[in-house]
């Protein structure tokens, strides 16, 4: 149910803020506890709403577009004529967004009589004290014996001079376009910016990407991020090391960004200005000093247990870690909701904790990137004793058959204990490939065990990895 708006305090066992994965902490072992649940957006968080989901189903398209684009290699025949973008936008929303709106009417009736919905903004006004400002009005005041805050994060939106006063669009907001611009303007360099960049790219748009820095994906690997940014000159035009000086509306409509390159000013219009420059935690918006929950600039901070400086208030997933990954948030999750009940004499100790040396992360742009553990880079500052082996996909049968000249996987191994420091893969179903290698470094395989302890298919892309693990 929904509470009505009045200045009364509301008492609660439980409060929760933020409906993605903190979503997943009431179960049966809290059906005796009164649950307050605040949500200011819509129910499902960032990952189901305007992240993870949507954006690779945005992506799938994209790859069958390119696949068509790029059928005469192979001696196919095919045309890409263009995409119905508002029916690729309409058949991910279609599925999403009953979704979101299912979640929500679940909470709010009979199967959860004990949780009720807050449906606004939260900030601490004192000790595990919120004010919710009410989206349809008004103020509600809720407190709870454990507050759990899963706030998330947001779009940074980076201080250039005239952005505040220009129309563009963030991760949040550019999927739902009502048409497929002509042309698009994406500010930043990371994953945001490559996965939705081609995506508009592949489907038809002229897409200019200006970025800071020499390399796009400049937090992999440097040879993954060498070749990542050589790879993307055939769907970007590519404005790197750019100073943006200044971003307007023009009065014609559209956008212009201006910018100094190697002391050259240069100028690019477009319909569309996409701001990809990375995401920031929502800490800021959460009054986190009033309730004496200590932060680094809105990141909580968190012990191994999830328990933030101020007694009974826990946090978890982008609002307090720095690896923003939905994989990661369930993870922490999982654990915090087990912490609670321990904490409560409602189940054994002792408290859970998460293991985030092997949290891996994939970028869903063409060509795919994945990651996992160390970068070269990484271990050589560590002054670690390293064997690297870099594989080309080109070097199997499986990459011949897709003619790939340019895909490959990257291993780094500690040169004494063999064991497997980080694991670099570019090129297609790179996110798929490097599963195994976690699992090898999860469970504490060598190299060798990883290379000779089971049978790679052949010829299967996967012995791609197997060779990259010969050769250490």
């Amino acid at each position: 149910m929904t509470p009505n708006d009045d200045s009364e305090l509301h008492s609660f066992d439980l409060v929760i803020v933020g409906s993605g994965s903190a979503n997943s902490i009431p179960g049966p072992e809290f059906d005796d506890w009164s649950i307050a649940l605040v949500e200011r957006g819509t129910f499902g968080g960032t990952c189901l709403n305007v992240g993870c989901i949507p954006s690779k189903m945005f992506v799938y398209a994209a790859d069958v577009a390119d696949t068509i684009a790029t059928a005469s290699t192979y001696g196919i025949s095919a045309t890409f004529e263009g995409a119905d973008w508002p029916a690729i936008r309409d058949r991910v929303f279609g599925r999403i967004d009953p979704i979101a709106e299912g979640g929500r009417v679940f909470r709010c009736g009979t199967a959860c009589p004990n949780i009720e919905i807050f449906a606004g903004l939260a900030h601490f006004v004192g000790d595990r004290e919120l004010a919710v400002q009410l989206n349809d009005g008004g103020i509600a005041h809720v407190r709870g014996r454990h507050v759990v805050l899963g706030a998330g994060a947001r779009p940074f939106i980076p201080p250039y001079p005239g952005i505040e006063q220009t129309p563009f669009h963030t991760s949040d907001t550019v999927m739902r376009l009502d048409e497929l611009p002509q042309r698009m303007i994406v500010l930043g360099g990371g994953y945001i910016a490559a996965e939705l960049g081609y995506v508009f790219s592949a489907l038809g748009t002229d897409v200019t990407l200006v970025n800071r820095s020499a390399r796009l994906l400049r937090a992999e690997d440097d040879d993954v991020s060498e070749a990542y940014t050589r790879a993307a000159r055939r769907h970007f035009d590519l404005r790197l090391e750019a100073a943006v000086t200044y971003v307007c509306e023009l009065p014609e409509g559209g956008v212009a960004v201006e910018m100094d390159i190697d002391g050259e000013h240069q100028r690019v219009t477009a319909d569309v200005l996409l701001v990809a420059t990375g995401r920031v935690p929502n800490g800021d918006v959460l009054a986190l000093e009033a309730a004496g929950v200590d932060h680094d600039d809105g990141r909580v901070l968190v012990d191994e247990h999830f328990r933030a400086s101020a007694e009974g208030v826990w946090s978890f997933g982008d609002l307090a870690s720095e690896i923003q990954l939905k994989h990661l948030a369930n993870a922490h999750v999982r654990a915090l909701r087990h912490n609670l009940l321990v904490a409560e004499g409602r189940e054994p100790g002792p408290m859970r904790t998460v293991d985030e040396r092997h949290v891996p992360h994939a970028v869903f742009s063409h060509p795919q990137v994945a990651s996992v553990g160390l970068t070269e880079r990484d271990a050589v500052a560590a002054s670690l004793p390293i064997s690297v082996a870099t594989k080309p996909f080109g070097h199997t049968a499986y990459g011949w058959a897709m003619e790939d000249h340019s895909s490959f996987a990257k291993l780094i191994a500690h040169a004494e204990t063999r064991e497997l420091l980080g694991a670099h893969i570019i090129g297609p179903q790179a996110s798929t490939l490097i599963q195994q290698l976690i699992s090898g470094m999860a469970f504490g395989q060598t190299v060798d065990q990883m290379a000779h302890d089971q049978f790679y298919i052949h010829p299967a892309l996967t012995e791609v990895i197997e060779n990259a693990l010969l050769e250490l």
